[in-house]
């Protein structure tokens, strides 16, 4: 049962519209919060350059190279509705100290992993954490400092995502290359993590508000089994040894989760505490923005994901090079992040960062969706700067944009339904374009095959390594066709990726700008 009484209601509402800290303490604390979400961005980020080398230790597909990514993103997006509502439920120091905890307790068995299945499961417990990090970061944000004031904390934010998006399989890369190996890519967000525990222990105070508390558990798991359903559905339907798509585990899957869907809207109007608010992702600005989010977390982790893929499969270089190549990348999406974060706290007006952020990265991706094997490496440099800069004027910007428009006691549960939506884009986006890119791979390699006369018209490139990311034990003529294949076939990946980013532009465009408030 949730509290029905007005008054009490308000009062809760003006006391939490206090600040809660001084400048000096926000200060502080906002170190180990950035530290906490440093820690989950870089998981999510650092693993996509460490992943061709991992498939080829661990034996492992381009599926399971899709799903090592999508397994974490989905336990993100299907946690961040739960963590936003505990966010306004609980006490958001502790709830962030637990986020930590799980996150720690997944890097440490996934870089223990001695098979798929394994490092599968590991990255789903990743994944949880990493929802609680993401989630009770944006909330204690916006649980402290006011609308007017959070663009430039918000700059950080999107400064520290921009690091660990594109900082991440730089270190990776280099990570793999050393001594160290692959294991440590998993290792190396543990002690940052227990770092900003600490510091989030010492520095961070938040008064919490009690409240009677309803949990909504039936919305959590019908939209945990909705979408994983139709991610493992798009990833494995057509392949050879599963199903095909006029078959009856197509209807069953499809047809399911479309019903499983419908149920959650209906659960999602009834219940006390919604995982999914439908009155505030109803509202204009709000249902702009997640449709926006969903279009940007398909190219933002996309295109993470395959980049680094790209430079080892395609272009023979190692992890650490590969990792140099993103650098461009990275330049740009510090430099949107922070110099949108800086000058919408000066001038309190944010839709036009977004609206040329969504620009730059329609231009970007579709300069980037030109690439082949043997693509100039300025123009993928040109690709990747635009379309990090268009990347850093919109990601935060647009929780910035939906925290302005809620009440101060529903920020925690609207900021992780940005997220929540951002993260299931991404995770969409990963198994989508992933099973694109395996499609146009074999079918590439087995024109080449032919071609060479190594298999008949009507053989099959799986057999061939189509499927297989286990490059060293290829020949080498059938390694070479293989590359050349990958490469050619990568620009559908990024073509993708533009067309649904234009949706996300469309949206910004229709978004109302209110004035950023000066008050929490």
């Amino acid at each position: 049962m949730t509290e029905s009484n007005p008054e009490s209601t308000e009062v809760r509402e003006r006391t939490a519209d206090k600040p809660q800290m001084s400048q000096k303490e926000v200060l502080r604390s906002i170190t180990g919060v950035l530290a906490s979400f440093f820690a989950a961005m870089l998981a999510s980020t650092i693993v996509s350059i460490a992943l061709p080398t991992i498939m080829d230790a661990l034996d492992g597909t381009q599926t399971d190279f899709n799903w090592v990514i999508t397994a974490a993103l989905l336990a993100n997006a299907a946690t961040t509705p739960i963590w936003g509502k505990l966010a306004d439920l609980f006490d958001k120091k502790k709830l962030l100290q637990v986020g930590i905890i799980i996150f720690i307790f997944g890097s440490l068995l996934a870089g223990f992993a001695i098979n798929i299945p394994m490092l599968m499961s590991a990255r789903v417990i990743q994944g949880i954490g990493m929802g609680g990090l993401t989630a009770m970061g944006m909330a204690v944000i916006g649980t402290v400092i006011p609308p007017r004031e959070r663009g430039r904390y918000s700059g950080y934010f999107g400064g520290v995502m921009a690091a660990a998006t594109a900082g991440g399989p730089l270190l990776g890369g280099l990570i793999v290359d050393s001594p160290l190996g692959w294991r440590w890519t998993f290792f190396i967000g543990v002690p940052i993590a227990i770092i900003s525990m600490v510091m989030i222990h010492k520095t961070l105070h938040i008064a919490h508000i009690a409240r009677k508390v309803y949990i909504d558990w039936a919305g959590a798991i019908l939209v945990t089994i909705s979408v994983s359903t139709l991610l493992i559905w798009v990833s494995y339907v057509g392949k050879e040894g599963y199903f095909e798509g006029n078959s009856w585990q197509t209807y069953l899957m499809v047809g399911g989760s479309l019903a499983l869907i419908a149920l959650l809207i209906w659960v999602e109007g009834r219940v006390p505490e919604p995982v999914i608010p439908l009155r505030i992702i109803a509202t204009r600005t709000t249902a702009l923005a997640i449709i926006a989010s969903i279009s940007i977390g398909v190219a933002m982790f996309g295109t993470g994901a395959f980049l680094g893929q790209y430079f080892q499969v395609a272009r023979e270089a190692t992890p650490t090079i590969a990792g140099v190549m993103t650098l461009p990348m990275i330049a740009g999406n510090l430099f949107g992040s922070v110099f949108s974060g800086q000058l919408i706290s000066r001038l309190g007006r944010w839709k036009i960062f977004l609206v040329i952020g969504a620009i730059l990265n329609v231009g970007a991706l579709v300069l980037l969706g030109t690439m082949a094997h043997d693509t100039n490496y300025w123009i993928l440099a040109t690709g990747m700067f635009f379309n990090g800069v268009g990347m850093g004027f919109m990601m935060q910007n647009l929780v910035l944009a939906v925290q302005n428009t809620v009440k101060v006691t529903d920020i925690g549960t609207a900021s992780s339904s940005v997220a929540f939506f951002r993260s299931v884009g991404g995770a969409a986006g990963v198994a989508v374009l992933g099973a694109m890119l395996s499609d146009k791979v074999s079918r590439l390699l087995t024109d080449a095959l032919v071609a060479a006369h190594l298999i008949s018209p009507d053989g099959s490139a799986g057999a061939a390594g189509g499927a297989s990311l286990n490059l060293s034990s290829m020949p080498p003529a059938v390694r070479s066709m293989y590359e050349t294949a990958f490469g050619d076939a990568t620009g559908v990946v990024f073509m993708t990726s533009a067309a649904v980013a234009f949706v996300a532009l469309i949206c910004i465009l229709f978004i109302k700008e209110v004035p950023l408030r000066r008050t929490i």
